[in-house]
């Protein structure tokens, strides 16, 4: 049961204390705020939260405006002051919440609001599951024009505080304060806001963070990535790793999974990094590949493999849309698994229609960003060439908006 709290202790615009209506409410599409005629920056607007967008955000409708209000649930009956108008929506500051959500709890971190790295820390941890889930639903039914009933209960994290290994703090010189500040960006702001203790941050990293902030010799506007390495591996200090080890293990486990149910005997394995997919999963296959354009990242892949005394596969350096043809070269598409682990910005359109003109028979596509990833799954089942199996969201980011989903994709003429 969530904790009942003064939910306005946290709010970092206003102090006030709102009072709950009691108003029950069954249809919320079709609760429109008190608000008549555009909306004009400066206005209060009062209405019932319908939805929170990917993003974060609430969605409030006013007529046929829609207001995004940060810090919000679905079902709460909220004041928002607007701050930016356009065509067809508006946004707003959270002012006051006036019936609050059972969901609604005490932000752990006392910046909450003013930092701009997390965007759920009022909401239960069980309640943030399902806003991605549904979420993540609603991705891949609108973008990817997909089945939304192959999209999983999202994996929760085990830790769901000081789970990250991996984070960025800057330096700023605060002019009401007189003295350089350490920390994060404000919410939707340049400005950064002195952090004491990052409560999602695993405990060596604020450790680190302390050192930073004793070192009188900083500069203003110097970025200081603190990182944990992980056991075990070797990491070059700028490659990529997977910013949660506590989730890491049931990532794992769902995509090796997805392999053995698949049954291929050869895996490619697409921005490999330092081979952690490939490694992993090296013992379910004959033989592997990996490509990485980051040298020292292939470097560090050749040396993790010997370090396991793995020997089937192999670690090519360059783009993986130009070495992955050469790499297919090697296999036959029908028992190869591909899999692909790409930047934000997703596929290259040439590598996604060469794989559909080669048809491996199975492709996992792991994304942390369900936009783009859906947008790729469309392009690869828009013309029949691959159904999606499943969709399977790890919630990598507690407390954040953000969601990790491992896609599962078969070539269809394998379907029985």
């Amino acid at each position: 049961m969530a904790k009942k709290l003064n939910w306005n202790q946290w709010n970092p615009w206003l102090d006030q204390t709102g009072k709950s209506t009691g108003q029950k409410l069954n249809n919320l599409e079709d609760v429109p705020c008190d608000r008549t005629g555009a909306l004009e920056k400066g206005q209060l607007v009062k209405g019932v939260v319908s939805d929170v967008a990917f993003g974060g955000d609430g969605v409030m409708r006013c007529e046929n405006q829609v207001v995004f209000v940060p810090h919000v649930i679905t079902g709460e009956t909220v004041e928002a002051k607007i701050v930016e108008t356009k065509k067809s929506y508006a946004k707003a500051q959270l002012v006051k919440v006036i019936d609050p959500s059972p969901e609604r709890i005490d932000p752990k971190c006392p910046i909450y609001g003013e930092c701009g790295g997390c965007q759920y820390q009022h909401i239960s941890y069980p309640n943030q599951l399902i806003i991605k889930e549904k979420q993540v639903r609603d991705i891949f039914e609108r973008i990817g024009k997909l089945d939304g009933s192959k999209v999983r209960d999202v994996l929760p994290c085990p830790q769901p505080f000081n789970y990250r290994n991996r984070i960025m703090v800057r330096t700023q010189w605060n002019k009401a304060m007189k003295k350089m500040v350490v920390g994060f960006l404000r919410y939707h702001s340049r400005l950064v806001v002195p952090v004491e203790e990052c409560h999602i941050a695993e405990y060596d990293l604020n450790k680190q963070l302390e050192n930073v902030k004793k070192d009188h010799s900083r500069k203003n506007g110097v970025k200081y990535v603190l990182r944990k390495f992980p056991e075990n591996w070797i990491l070059p200090n700028d490659s990529f790793f997977q910013n949660n080890f506590f989730l890491l293990p049931g990532m794992v486990e769902e995509v090796k999974s997805c392999l053995k149910d698949f049954g291929g005997e050869y895996l490619v394995d697409t921005y490999c990094g330092v081979g952690f997919f490939a490694l992993e999963l090296a013992s379910e296959v004959k033989e592997f590949k990996g490509v990485e354009i980051d040298r020292m990242a292939i470097k560090a892949a050749n040396q993790n493999a010997k370090d396991k005394n793995i020997t089937n596969g192999s670690f090519v350096e360059g783009p993986t849309e130009k070495i992955l043809p050469e790499l297919m070269k090697a296999y036959p598409p029908e028992q190869t698994t591909v899999v692909l682990d790409p930047p934000r910005r997703g596929i290259d359109p040439s590598a996604i229609e060469f794989l559909k003109s080669i048809g491996p028979g199975q492709i996992l596509y792991i994304s942390c960003h369900p936009a783009t990833q859906a947008r790729d799954l469309a392009t690869f089942c828009s013309d029949g060439t691959y159904s999606v199996r499943l969709v399977k969201p790890m919630d990598m980011f507690p407390q954040t908006q953000h969601i990790e989903c491992v896609a599962d994709i078969r070539l269809n003429k394998q379907d029985t």
